[in-house]
Order: C-alpha cells, then sequence, then structure tokens
C-alpha cells in the first residue's frame, strides 16, 4: 500500500502573498495533511508581485517549455518552485510572461479587473495539470481552492478523463467568499473548449459570471467543501442544492483534521492505493 497522493491548487499560498482565507488554507493545510501521512503537491501562479529572490524561486528547466494554446495563440509554460522550509513542503509556480508578469494579481493599480482573468485561469489550470503529468505523479485526490482553479474539475472530467495520470482522481473543490462582480469575456466558454470537450459541457458559463463559474466547478467536482463561513448567496445556495459529498465551514482549529477525515470517508472510501 503505497501513500495516498493530494495534489493541492491554489490562487494563494502564504507567505508568497499576503495573508487572506484562503492563503493561509492553502499553506497549512497540504503541511497538515502531509503530516498525517499523505503525500503531496502544491501549485499556484507566479504572479509578479512576488518577489523571486525573497522567496527563492528557480526555474524547473526539465518541466518548463511547452506551449499551451488558448484561444488560437501559442503561450509558452514556464515552471518554478520553492521551498517552505519549516513546513518542507515545496511549491511550484505556474509562470507565463504575458499571463503573470505584471505587478498584481488579479486587479490593476486602480482597481480594475484584468479583462484577461479569463484566459489566465485556463491557462492557470491547464498548465498545473500538464506539469503533474511531467512529473510522472498520479494524484488520489485533487483539492482545488477558489475561482481561479474553477475550470480544473471540468477538465479532469472531460478531456483529461482518459489520461491514466487522472483516470481514478477525486476532485474537491473549496469555495470561498472571493467574489467578483465584473462578467468574463462573453466568449470565455469558446475558449475553454478543447479536445474531449463539448459547448454542452461549459453550458453554465454560456452567461460568465462568478456565480456561473462556480456552478460549474461544483457540477463537475466530486465533492465541495465550504471554505468560507459566509458566501455569495447564490454560490451559497447552488452548494445546499448539491447531492454529492459536502463539508461545511470548518473553523481554524478544526479545517485540517476535518479535511483529512472528508478525504478518507468521502472520497478514498472506494479507493485502493496500490504499490
Amino acid at each position: 500500500m503505497r501513500k495516498a497522493r493530494v495534489l493541492f491548487i491554489s490562487s494563494e499560498i502564504h507567505p508568497y502573498l499576503e495573508l487572506t482565507e484562503q492563503s493561509k488554507i492553502a499553506r497549512y493545510l497540504p503541511q497538515g495533511i502531509q503530516e498525517r501521512g499523505k503525500e503531496i503537491r502544491t501549485f499556484m501562479p507566479r504572479f509578479g508581485n512576488i518577489n523571486e529572490r525573497r522567496n527563492q524561486l528557480h526555474e524547473v528547466i526539465r518541466l518548463s517549455g511547452m506551449n499551451l494554446i488558448i484561444d488560437d495563440t501559442d503561450h509558452p509554460l514556464i515552471i518554478k518552485v520553492a521551498s517552505i522550509q519549516a513546513a518542507r513542503m515545496q511549491v511550484y509556480f505556474i509562470d507565463n510572461e504575458e499571463y503573470f508578469q505584471r505587478k498584481s494579481t488579479l486587479r490593476d493599480a486602480e482597481g480594475k479587473f484584468f479583462a484577461d482573468n479569463d484566459d489566465r485561469a485556463i491557462f492557470f489550470g491547464r498548465g498545473v495539470l500538464e506539469t503533474v503529468k511531467k512529473l510522472g505523479w498520479s494524484p488520489d485526490i485533487i483539492h482545488c481552492h477558489g475561482w481561479m482553479t474553477a475550470l480544473v474539475p471540468l477538465f479532469i472530467k472531460t478531456s483529461y478523463k482518459d489520461d491514466p495520470m487522472f483516470h481514478n482522481s477525486k476532485v474537491v473543490y473549496s469555495l470561498y467568499n472571493d467574489g467578483f462582480g465584473e462578467p468574463f469575456n462573453a466568449d470565455f466558454a469558446r475558449k475553454v473548449q478543447m479536445e474531449g470537450l463539448t459547448a454542452a459541457d461549459v453550458k453554465e458559463i454560456n452567461d460568465p459570471h462568478y456565480a456561473s463559474l462556480s456552478r460549474l466547478a461544483m457540477h463537475w467536482s466530486d465533492a465541495v467543501v465550504k471554505s468560507s463561513a459566509s458566501l455569495h448567496d447564490q454560490v451559497e445556495e447552488d452548494f445546499r442544492k448539491l447531492s454529492k459529498p459536502t463539508l461545511d465551514y470548518k473553523s481554524p482549529e478544526e479545517y485540517v483534521e476535518a479535511y483529512d477525515t472528508f478525504y478518507d470517508e468521502v472520497v478514498l472510501e472506494d479507493s485502493v492505493l496500490a504499490d
């Protein structure tokens, strides 16, 4: 029997970005799960306001060099890595000069939501999965945190469903109070489509906004976690209607143990972890 493997994907991880509810969970949950005997890998975007020198990021040449096509344009995929020594944990960073070199995360200096945040979410999600394939590391659980990871459940259950690396992976999606008021570009659903994925698969985002993107993620996930005490009203309503395994909000003192038990009892209950 090998250790269960958990892939964590988040748009925020402390200390690389400021301390928020999501960045704190994405920092301490992987550590706690690793200390409880599971094997982990952790990914986030390499936003331009992350100080590479201070955080000792370096490029992983063997993983970089691939191009991802987004809206008929090639975009080079660059992979960097850093270590959180206190947690004995590595963090992989998805980078691209066009999408992640600007000196902020999701909004410009005037607070305007970046017009290409939809493309950035597509690139980030696909970039993580392609990098995991290169690593040759097949996850039992893929735990996605926040809206920027919302396309990963869709990709896993459609375009990557027959890939041996992800064939048996279960996807858990964490909902946060991370809503945005601006709609995505009207052609978002078209840009998301790739081999193995149809227009019907992305019908939830024909009207692309925060609630519909969250609904898409919940639809394609195997299980859903409420990671913030309060959510966007429509997202909360959709969460309460789910007929799949869910986990309600847990306090900072209890979430690591609760999530670990959720993985074991709900997600891995029918799995056999062979050598």
